[in-house]
């Protein structure tokens, strides 16, 4: 039997889990002697400081077998995501590596001149050359992706041939 009087729960740790509402202890969120309603306990971290928080860490470098996977999803994900997949890798990984941020790098600028494709093609459609050039850009973003993703794959560096430079080195 326990000496925990049957209307309060029994709470071995005395973390205040059974205790009733104005029961608290100092700096467990209730107001301790001499200590106003809101202010800080001796637990607590004062205004303005902020625990863990240091200054920010520069991103680690990938290994290369780490630089070589990220390239080759970024140029499958140009192939399903268009320009969108290489933005963000280029957004996020273009600091952690040589390798990753050139090809992702090419990626977008392939990426970029193929929606631009896809607009002219939208936009000429009613002439009907405009189906063609869809159907040309859409057959020229999965093969020169495939063929991206497998030099990635290698470790070997790409350039995307029918690519504008928007974004450089």
């Amino acid at each position: 039997m326990t000496d925990t009087p049957p209307s309060q729960p029994h709470d071995p740790q005395g973390s205040g889990w059974g205790q009733q509402p104005g029961q608290g202890q100092p700096g467990q969120g209730q107001p301790g002697y001499g200590q106003q309603p809101g202010q800080p306990g001796p637990q607590q971290p004062g205004y303005g400081q902020q625990p863990g928080y240091g200054a920010p860490q520069p991103p680690q470098p990938l290994r290369p077998e780490d630089e070589k996977l990220w390239a080759t999803l970024i140029h499958v994900g140009g192939i399903l995501l268009s320009f969108v997949a290489p933005l963000v890798g280029y957004l996020v990984l273009k600091d952690r590596g040589p390798f990753v941020r050139e090809h992702s790098r090419v990626a977008l600028n392939f990426q970029i001149t193929m929606v631009i494709a896809y607009v002219v093609g939208g936009a000429t459609s009613f002439l009907g050359i405009g189906v063609l050039i869809t159907l040309a850009a859409a057959i020229v973003v999965i093969v020169f992706g495939i063929i991206a993703a497998l030099a990635a794959n290698r470790g070997e560096y790409y350039k995307y041939p029918l690519s504008i430079e928007f974004v450089k080195a």
